[in-house]
């Protein structure tokens, strides 16, 4: 069955039209507040990307995540995602233990390579071809770490490690949830069956079909190594609602356009039109609850997802229509789409 997460990359901008921006620490409560709600509404996981440089402003998505633990009781909490290729894996498995432990048990992380040259470069990583065997190596080293006693490793791009044993250890066993974050890389589906590992989908404008060329390649690859029974996906959606279609979407659309303008600038090379109405038939899914089910069960069945992930807080979206929106989801949608649900198809 498919479950779902509430997904926040923490865009820091202006209103549209007239208006006071948020100061950041403003935005900040906004965001650890969205946990709150997500769990009252229902929602079984809460994400946060992490960015740098940028008028997205999590830079440290674990910082807030332990924050939301002592908040929450229930709603499990990760990353969307950790860029792993310019970390150090070591404290990385640190991090996850220790989330795990504060969270009593509900911590995850989703990992990806990250691909700008600014933030790499600052990172210390100079040589782009580099990206993808760090990534691999910082991975299976995080794995190791989490599950095994004590760890003696040698790699190409740390110090080595001589009977390292992670403190505090986690509480979920073998490891807290590892996502490995593909987009449409082969390279990293590849790795994600070969570990058996669930696939996550990360991408701001993708359309969902653009994923079904990779969806099954990671079944089958899952399938090949005898992973058939675990296949798991996740997608995010940008999602709002309103008691009609035509409220949604004029209610929706400045912010939305704000959102779109400024993420495009971090990006490109999409493929498709970023225009409103051409959003709307793609990742952005606007409309009464009864449209909004539809959509989202639509793209359930089409990819085959475990976990779907809506994000409604993008482009200064104000904080109590923000509200509105997760509680609608919460029900008028999420108990909908609960009692229609099936198994993923693959599982």
């Amino acid at each position: 069955m498919t479950t779902y997460g509430l997904l926040s990359l923490g865009d820091h901008l202006p209103p549209p039209g007239e208006g006071r921006r948020l100061t950041q620490a403003e935005r900040y409560d906004v965001i650890l507040q969205e946990g709150v709600w997500a769990e009252q509404a229902g929602f079984s996981h809460l994400g946060l990307g992490e960015h740098h440089f940028s008028d997205y402003i999590v830079p440290s998505p674990n910082l807030l995540l332990a924050s939301m633990a002592a908040r929450t009781s229930s709603i499990r909490l990760g990353t969307s995602v950790t860029l792993l290729a310019s970390r150090d894996p070591l404290r990385v498995a640190e991090d996850l233990a220790t989330l795990d432990v504060l969270s009593h048990g509900r911590a995850g992380m989703t990992f990806a390579r990250g691909v700008l040259q600014s933030n790499l470069t600052a990172f210390g990583v100079t040589t782009v071809e580099d990206l993808r065997p760090r990534f691999e190596e910082n991975l299976r080293l995080v794995i190791r770490l989490l599950t095994e006693e004590r760890v003696t490793w040698s790699g190409h791009y740390r110090s080595p490690l001589d009977g390292v044993r992670l403190e505090p250890r986690p509480l979920q066993q073998p490891h807290p949830r590892i996502f490995i974050g593909g987009g449409l890389s082969e390279e990293s589906c590849d790795l994600a069956a070969e570990l058996g590992l669930p696939l996550a989908l990360p991408s701001l404008f993708r359309h969902p079909e653009d994923y079904l060329p990779i969806v099954d390649r990671y079944k089958e690859r899952m399938a090949a190594h005898g992973f058939g029974a675990r296949v798991s996906l996740s997608f995010p959606s940008f999602v709002h609602v309103a008691p009609t279609s035509q409220e949604a979407r004029a209610r929706w659309r400045p912010y939305f356009e704000s959102y779109v303008a400024f993420a495009q600038t971090c990006r490109s090379g999409y493929g498709r039109p970023l225009d409103y109405e051409s959003l709307l038939q793609g990742p952005a899914i606007c409309g009464s609850p009864a449209e909004v089910v539809d959509r989202i069960g639509a793209i359930n069945e089409r990819l085959g997802l475990s976990l779907h992930y809506l994000m409604a807080d993008g482009g200064a979206l104000p904080a109590p229509l923000l509200q509105e929106v997760i509680e609608t989801l919460g029900r008028d949608v999420l108990p909908k789409l609960a009692a229609t649900s099936r198994p993923p198809a693959g599982t």
